[in-house]
């Protein structure tokens, strides 16, 4: 899953961006208002973590520029001002859930997992589809009831096809969640994966659509 995380603090961003990697994210790290301003424009993001003081732009206008493109993705802001009006304004800015700092890094996955449930209209914490349980909090896959060992891009690219059973994501679309700016992909990554996953699972499991990418099936039995 790829995140956008806009900190100007270099020893708390730093920190931050290792522990979210360290947590699965393909994580891009930007210290100026207007540089994350202009990368929510041109790339593709699932999440966002957001600080509101920030040079050149900061995180209220940011947030009022994303919500005006009509682009929803879930945005968490760290803030160091815990009063009432601050999360008012931010709220109605367009945030979707806040950390006051300091913060302890589980509770931030935490609040990034339910944003993510939230935004996919899911209740449940597990993503569960023809014998495949999927636990984001723990990474732990089971199918038919058996625990299954996945690497991490194995695991998510699974999460990202499961988050959206029904559809055809292309090849192009899981490399831009699965991995950063700077992040050497080689040409066949993705399908090496997914060659992993089927022996792994059921060759069943993960169609390819020809010239247009993968797809788990909605009525697909197993």
């Amino acid at each position: 899953m790829r995140l956008l995380l806009v900190e100007d603090d270099e020893i708390l961003g730093d920190g931050l961006a290792a522990g979210l990697k360290m947590e699965g994210y393909a994580v891009d790290w930007l210290t100026n208002g207007k540089l994350a301003d202009e990368a929510l424009k041109t790339n593709s993001y699932e999440l966002v973590v957001l600080d509101l003081n920030l040079p050149d732009m900061d995180g209220i206008s940011i947030l009022r520029a994303l919500r005006g493109r009509k682009n929803e993705t879930p945005v968490l802001v760290l803030t160091a001002k815990d009063t009432i009006p601050d999360r008012i304004l931010g709220l109605d800015s367009g945030a979707d859930d806040f950390v006051i700092k300091p913060f302890d890094l589980n509770e931030v996955c935490a609040r990034l997992r339910a944003l993510a449930r939230r935004n996919e209209g899911r209740g449940t914490p597990t993503i569960e589809h023809n014998g495949i349980v999927l636990d984001p909090a723990s990474h732990h896959v089971t199918f038919q009831g058996e625990k299954i060992e996945l690497s991490q891009k194995e695991f998510e690219i699974l999460s990202f096809l499961m988050s959206n059973i029904g559809r055809v994501i292309s090849r192009a679309r899981l490399e831009e969640s699965l991995y950063s700016w700077g992040s050497d992909v080689e040409s066949n990554t993705v399908e090496v994966h997914i060659h992993h996953l089927r022996k792994k699972l059921d060759a069943s499991v993960i169609r390819t659509v020809r010239g247009v990418g993968y797809i788990i099936d909605a009525d697909d039995e197993i």
